[in-house]
């Protein structure tokens, strides 16, 4: 478990390029047979990736968390972004396509990965995305498409996408989690624009479906300070409370956002404006 600790505007106004993806992009989460996580002290998040192989990948607990297993005092989200997979809760098998999303409860003791045959999507690749929980809530699977889905943008401004809300207070319910996974229409590029903070909530985002020769220029950072991270597929960005959190690709491409924090009001957010950003 790789922690990262908490930061402050201030301390991205001399940050270097280096300095900023250290902090803010997390890389290699998806190896082929290994559970990988992220601990981000922003909410106490913990994002992560499972890429199961020929047998079945448990979930492990870790000594950051002080826990007896990874959700004695924890909720998850997990989406797939690979081929078909499983995932078992507690002897209970959830079969889990592309795009799938399945909430887990606090108190399931064992949670195990494993892939469900070939397909043109390979290997089945597990993104987490997890938040401590202060009561038992049940484990749902919801299948893409069965979300409550939302169309957003216009072709015209490059930003037409399709938004499906998975965990939310109108839909699965969870103690702090909301997640989601949003794809741009194909000539769309722009994410999020008008930009947006949550004062009050830690949000995430994995990029993923990005070709290989195309890049997501995601900005960060205040709105009248902003920086910005070049995002490869399957990689995800911490983006802190006070963070605007945007992008625009090289190619049409998909992510999963995932916010914990205050509440859980989806469209809580403080807006700007384009002409109000530097």
């Amino acid at each position: 478990m790789e922690q990262r600790y908490a930061t402050s505007p201030e301390q991205i106004t001399g940050a270097t390029t280096q300095e900023l993806r250290d902090r803010f992009l997390v890389q290699d989460l998806f190896v082929p047979g290994e559970v990988n996580v992220t601990y981000t002290h922003h909410d106490r998040v913990v994002l992560g990736g499972a890429v199961p192989g020929d047998g079945p990948l448990p979930l492990p607990t870790y000594d950051e968390i002080r826990s007896e297993y990874f959700l004695e005092h924890r909720e998850v989200g997990i989406v797939n972004v690979g081929g078909t997979g499983t995932v078992t809760t507690d002897g209970e098998v959830h079969e889990m396509p592309k795009g799938a999303c399945l909430y887990v409860g606090r108190g399931v003791r064992d949670v195990v990965f494993a892939n469900a045959g070939s397909g043109d999507d390979g290997p089945a690749a597990f993104y987490l995305f997890s938040a401590p929980a202060h009561t038992a809530y049940p484990t749902v699977l919801t299948l893409p498409g069965q979300g409550t889905v939302r169309e957003l943008g216009d072709q015209v401004t490059s930003n037409r996408r399709s938004l499906n809300q998975y965990i939310h207070e109108n839909g699965v319910k969870s103690c702090q989690i909301v997640m989601g996974v949003t794809s741009l229409h194909e000539g769309s590029m722009w994410n999020t624009m008008p930009a947006h903070t949550h004062d009050r909530r830690t949000e995430c985002y994995l990029y993923f479906d990005v070709p290989a020769e195309a890049r997501v220029v995601h900005l960060c950072g205040q709105p009248t300070e902003t920086r910005h991270l070049v995002v490869a597929d399957r990689e995800a960005v911490i983006s802190p409370s006070w963070s605007v959190h945007s992008g625009v690709g090289t190619a049409a491409y998909s992510f999963v956002w995932a916010m914990a924090g205050e509440n859980q009001s989806f469209d809580d957010m403080d807006g700007f404006p384009v002409t109000s950003m530097r």
